[in-house]
């Protein structure tokens, strides 16, 4: 990556805090040491050192997974500021995220640069459940309207994984096992290291858990049974990295995911006593070359991804018993390119061009075709005031174009170092290929090909304060998004046409402590109103509050404890039946604690336990949560002398 240039105070782009540049370039405090944790890349595509970065992003790292033993991607983001998490059934059921009280489908994913929705999905919400957290270095929550940089879905935000690379020459392999509750038995392998220009990773993890139960005893019909659920994932990944030449290098990333779930089904009574099969294949794969100058003052990236999902659903309780099965396809071809201007002014150009299909046992099969630009300029107003401007176009085959833009300043006062920041930008969620085209005419429903995309405007407003004299920094952050044209169904059922409108706001405020090395703390509230204006109702599952905290303390050099606590207030929901709709349900606290003892050569012994105290709820209502889980397992590190590779 570049190197970051010293900015000077110099006259640049407008910035709505212009009025303060003048005395925040008066002061000159001592320049602050930029480490690679304190850069941000999701906010501007390019890294950015976080003091810079208007909009509210939430950093989860590899260390963060490990000190929490963390499985799977919804538990690394349950505690995350303005995220609500559903899962809708056990591991491996159905994940949904709600951020900031927008829709699931509100949200962009993407792992190691692709964009890993399903658009075979009939909302083209992105199911978390089936991302395994055991190679991923890094996650970015960038919370607010994206969609001048990401284009569609970004209406609530985005979440960036970036997954493990190791470079140099240094080859390290682990391999770890655990077992615990709920018939669980996880094991991991992985070797990484470079020779030469090159470096390479794979890893390999198998995650079971046969033996969970979900269903309330309440809804059991009389003179059934119903059956724990059981999942079985099997995650491959392999990321390979070449040094061409002294200015371009090139990358290959490719994650493969089958994992079988047996579910609970459910008829027009209840829950039904045999389980349906759900066996999905996954492939996201993606090709990179870069290029950068010698004198660094530009370099671009071009990328071509792919992701393919395969979905075959069976009921056994159906008459006849036939597989559902579903198919879909996206190829992406992207180009972005930094040029900086002089020092403190970078201009970002960006190029994209997508084809997405799908096909089902309706039977159906569809696509649609997508070209984009975006163009942003990053500017520096001395020391101080920094700003952000972004413009991007999109055009689909489907219904035409859509323009979105973002503005997103930042001042840093001097003296104190409270960091101001403010966002304003529009974003869109288009309309899925099934909602467009899946029609089912023996059921009276009918897909409505003239559906227009959801639109939204939103603004953050906010502050950052280090405290003065300790090792506390206290932030908050306003939030408001209208949202228009939203997808939902006609009066009559029969089909979808664009009505709907919401308004979500609220706080979020996060505190953290680091007196040294060996203990950090955390905490984080989030207050959230999402209504529909059009009911003037609250939306379904959106707490208005939720909270948590963690601590992780290093004890002695080889004994590390964490522990981590989860409030989430009441919200409104709708009964598993789909009716009816409107229980308001009680709120719930759990807490996690995890211990970890190095033994030395090489060897960590570790454990934990989720849910402490033992504590059942539903969420969402009609799915009982996992009781309490006590885990334990054995990790072993090599390097090369150990493994023999050792020059």
């Amino acid at each position: 990556m570049s190197k970051f240039h010293a900015f000077s105070c110099h006259l640049g782009v407008a910035s709505l805090f212009l009025a303060i540049a003048a005395p925040a370039c008066a002061a000159d405090p001592q320049p602050i040491q930029i480490t690679l944790d304190d850069l941000i890349v999701t906010a501007t595509r390019i890294p950015t050192p976080q003091d810079q970065v208007a909009s509210s992003v939430t950093v989860i790292t590899a260390a963060d997974i490990a000190r929490r033993q963390l499985r799977t991607l919804p538990d690394v983001l349950n505690s995350v500021p303005g995220l609500n998490v559903v899962q809708s059934g056990g591991p491996g059921a159905n994940t949904s995220i709600f951020m900031r009280g927008t829709n699931s489908n509100h949200v962009k994913v993407l792992i190691d640069g692709i964009d890993v929705s399903d658009p075979s999905t009939p909302s083209g919400a992105f199911d978390f459940s089936q991302i395994l957290a055991s190679d991923i270095s890094r996650v970015e929550v960038l919370r607010g309207p994206q969609g001048a940089l990401y284009g569609s879905d970004a209406i609530g935000g985005v979440i960036s994984i970036t997954t493990l690379r190791h470079k140099g020459e240094t080859t390290q392999a682990a391999l770890s096992a655990e077992a615990g509750s709920f018939a669980t038995f996880n094991q991991t392998a992985s070797i990484g290291g470079g020779v030469e220009r090159f470096d390479y990773d794979l890893s390999y993890t198998h995650v079971h858990s046969g033996a969970t139960d979900v269903t309330p005893p309440a809804l059991v019909v009389p003179g059934r049974t119903t059956k724990p659920e059981s999942i079985d994932n099997q995650t491959v990944a392999t990321r390979l990295g070449a040094q061409l030449t002294e200015n371009v290098d090139a990358g290959v990333v490719v994650r493969y995911v089958h994992s079988d779930l047996l579910s609970t089904a459910d008829d027009t009574i209840g829950p039904e006593s045999l389980r349906t099969t759900s066996d999905n294949k996954d492939l996201f794969t993606r090709v990179t070359l870069h290029h950068e100058t010698t004198d660094e003052t530009f370099d671009q990236t071009l990328g071509l991804g792919y992701t393919q999902y395969d979905r075959a659903i069976t009921d056994p309780n159906a008459t006849p018993v036939v597989p559902s099965t579903y198919h879909s396809e996206r190829t992406k071809l992207d180009w972005l390119g930094n040029y900086r201007v002089l020092e403190g002014e970078t201009v970002s150009l960006g190029a994209e061009a997508e084809r997405e299909l799908f096909n089902n046992s309706n039977p159906l099969s569809a696509h649609q075709t997508e070209t984009a630009g975006f163009v942003q300029l990053q500017s520096a107003i001395g020391e101080h005031v920094f700003d952000t401007l972004s413009l991007r176009l999109d055009d689909y085959s489907t219904f035409g174009s859509k323009m979105t833009w973002r503005v997103a300043p930042v001042v840093i006062v001097p003296v104190t170092r409270t960091k101001l920041k403010f966002t304003y930008g529009t974003a869109f969620k288009v309309p899925t290929l099934d909602e467009l085209y899946d029609s089912y005419p023996a059921w009276g429903f009918y897909a409505n090909p003239n559906l227009k995309p959801e639109t939204s405007t939103g603004i953050d407003a906010g502050f950052e304060q280090p405290v003065p004299g300790t090792d506390i920094r206290v932030s908050a952050t306003y939030f408001h998004n209208d949202i228009k044209n939203l997808i939902d169904y006609n009066d009559t059922f029969t089909s979808e046409i664009n009505v709907g409108r919401a308004t979500t706001q609220g706080v979020e405020g996060i505190v953290t402590w680091e007196p040294s090395k060996r203990l950090t703390a955390s905490a984080n509230y989030t207050f959230t109103q999402a209504r529909n204006d059009i009911l003037h109702q609250a939306l379904l599952r959106r707490p208005k509050n939720k909270a948590s905290l963690e601590a992780n303390w290093r004890v002695t050099d080889t004994l590390t404890l964490s522990t981590a606590i989860l409030y989430t207030g009441s919200w409104i929901d709708v009964a598993r039946s789909g009716y009816p709709s409107g229980i308001v349900t009680g709120d719930y606290v759990t807490a996690n604690v995890a211990m970890s003892y190095d033994l030395g050569h090489g060897l960590e012994a570790y454990g934990r336990v989720t849910n402490l105290t033992d504590r059942r709820y539903q969420d969402p209502l009609g799915y009982l949560n996992p009781g309490i889980g006590v885990f334990a397992g054995l990790r072993a590190k090599f390097d090369a002398k150990q493994l023999g590779l050792a020059r």
